[in-house]
């Protein structure tokens, strides 16, 4: 059975910095990209940052520079460093795993999903 399970959520003021985990269940970790994506508040799904088997990364433009994934194959944990957090950052926070290519259009469909954690920036 696969399980994504993600922690590290919480508040944290504008500037501020947090660390997300996923830990990893039920698959063979280091065939599979990993990602990060948020969901704000009545807005779509989107990604934020991706990592493949081999540790490429890419991130979207919003916030390259501020956040950083990382992977532990060893440890079947994803990992995601945000720092100078802005208020916009604010959303629900999903893992996510595929074979599929990143970026790309992950779904339920082609992807395992985690239940999320909420980050919420706020002064």
């Amino acid at each position: 059975q696969v399980q994504l399970v993600e922690s590290g959520g919480g508040l944290v003021q504008p500037g501020g910095s947090l660390r997300l985990s996923c830990a990893a269940s039920g698959f063979i970790f280091s065939f599979y990209r990993m990602a990060w994506y948020l969901q704000a508040p009545g807005k779509q799904r989107e990604l934020v940052a991706g990592i493949s088997g081999s540790a490429i990364t890419n991130y979207t433009d919003s916030v390259k520079g501020r956040f950083t994934i990382s992977r532990d194959n060893a440890k079947n944990t994803v990992y995601l460093q945000m720092n100078s957090l802005k208020p916009e950052d604010t959303a629900v926070y999903y893992c996510a795993a595929s074979t599929s290519p990143l970026p790309g259009n992950w779904s339920s469909n082609n992807a395992y999903w985690g239940q999320g954690t909420q980050v919420t920036v706020s002064s």
